[in-house]
């Protein structure tokens, strides 16, 4: 099954991608030695040190962790268990699970007279004003919230059109835009009127700079006096690196920081300032955003991340993906016409359309436990959604009669299909053939039934064919 889905799905690469490879790398050494010396602890602790190195992590950072996991992995505990290389990678999980921030996800302080003020923070282009409103939307929608959107940004050109955009597509009230008027005296407004108008909580979405300077950092202090916020957010870039954790550092020092935000998550496949950030700031990261869509934003679980840097897989995750984007009515349907055999390739673009709901396979990959070899399987592409499309609009060039009946699709059909979706024969061929093998494998569950299966196995799925001499099925 993962074949032919493999296929459909191309793109970003996953946050921590390349250190999740290196670390896999030498925890498979260290299971190949069984017996395990200091010296082969030390070897494995410079590797780890350089996969950290490589990944931007920041070097105190990578300094304190490795010599955590040293002391502990060098003890009788490890040395003298029956699978030491298992020991050190659940040394390492702990250790990594703490310098992401300890288990368990952070979650917003609201814990304070409304309306509760939250203060954005961070330099121009780092997501600040996107991540607002995706704030907003979190709060209206999943806490009932009441909340008001204030842009204190009088530097950019149109910064307070762009806010008021976002509370429209969050469905939320912005702060009506009065020229002239300085950050303070805006945030001062805007308390104003969530005490007046009943609001629970007001976001504050500061200017931000292309480049840290006391201008800045005067101003935000000046209304951080003003407003006392419960929470002050720094929103930092992943892909930025090791300029993300020096930003956090200079707001931190410069005007107190309770929470990162950190944006991007999908285009940085080292995740080092991830790694940073509870170690320079001293506070939690709490959320993370992906994307531009509003909905975007996820709750930060280090456990869970930790997991998938060593290839655990984050399957709470994956669940709660699938809860918070799927259509479980149609997907119900969907599933009871595939057991009955009556799948057809209008089904099938509506199986296609809810995956991709979920985003790419990669990231799908990334949550299943032992997945990470399996990606290395595939070389160093990137999984997306680029096939989906062409798919989506072969089926869509389709006749109803085509659609619900696969195997009228003859040469001078495919040609007529192939012409209308902007694609070519082969495209149409290996799309049927995908529906094809999927209709088999459905018939043939549905024939077993769940007691066949499970006294058969996936074997029984198998294609049948010529067998080679000793009994083993070709290929």
């Amino acid at each position: 099954m993962f074949a032919q889905w493999r296929d459909i799905f191309w793109g970003e690469r996953p946050l921590f991608e390349a250190l999740s490879g290196k670390l896999s790398g030498v925890f498979d050494g260290l299971a190949k030695r069984g017996a395990l010396s200091e010296a082969d602890v030390a070897e494995a602790m410079r590797e780890v040190r350089l996969a950290m190195l490589d990944a931007d992590v920041a070097l105190s950072v990578v300094k304190d962790f490795v010599n955590k996991v040293r002391e502990r992995a060098v003890g009788h505990e490890v040395l003298d268990s029956i699978s030491p290389g298992q020991a050190v990678a659940k040394i390492v999980n702990d250790a990594l699970i703490d310098a992401l921030g300890g288990a368990g996800a952070v979650p917003l302080n609201l814990n304070a007279v409304p309306p509760v003020p939250i203060l954005m923070v961070g330099l121009q282009g780092s997501g600040k004003t996107t991540t607002s409103g995706k704030i907003a939307l979190r709060l209206a929608t999943r806490e009932r919230k009441k909340v008001l959107l204030a842009s204190l940004d009088t530097q950019r050109p149109a910064a307070q059109l762009q806010l008021q955009q976002l509370a429209e597509r969050a469905g939320v009230p912005s702060l009506p835009i009065v020229p002239g008027q300085t950050p303070v005296e805006i945030a001062r407004r805007a308390m104003d009127t969530g005490r007046r108008e009943g609001f629970d909580v007001v976001i504050l979405d500061t200017a931000g700079r292309l480049s840290i300077d006391e201008a800045l950092m005067n101003e935000v202090r000046e209304i951080r006096a003003e407003t006392s916020p419960a929470e002050t957010l720094l929103v930092v870039d992943a892909m930025t690196g090791q300029d993300a954790v020096n930003t956090a550092r200079a707001f931190n020092e410069a005007v107190g920081v309770t929470g990162v935000v950190m944006t991007r998550m999908d285009g940085d496949a080292r995740g080092g300032a991830a790694l940073s950030m509870r170690a320079v700031t001293g506070a939690p990261i709490k959320l993370t955003g992906s994307g531009e869509k509003l909905d975007a934003l996820e709750e930060f679980h280090p456990e869970r991340v930790a997991g998938r840097i060593l290839g655990l897989g984050d399957i709470a995750g994956l669940v709660e993906k699938a809860a918070d984007t799927l259509d479980h009515e149609e997907s119900e349907k969907l599933a009871l016409k595939m057991m009955q055999g009556k799948f057809d390739l209008d089904d099938y673009a509506a199986q296609i359309r809810q995956i991709a709901k979920m985003g790419s396979l990669s990231g799908i990959l990334d949550m299943l436990p032992g997945m990470g070899k399996v990606k290395q399987a595939l070389g160093d592409k990137d999984l997306d959604t680029s096939v989906l499309k062409r798919h989506q609009a072969i089926i869509s060039s389709m006749t109803r009669a085509e659609r619900k009946t696969p195997a009228i699709i003859k040469a001078s059909r495919k040609k007529r299909i192939a012409a209308g979706s902007g694609s070519t024969v082969q495209d149409v061929n290996r799309l049927l053939k995908q529906f094809d093998d999927m209709s088999t494998m459905m018939k043939r569950i549905n024939k077993l039934g769940m007691k066949g299966l499970m006294r058969q196995g996936m074997s029984a799925l198998m294609p049948k064919g010529p067998k080679p001499p000793g009994g083993r099925p070709f290929g």
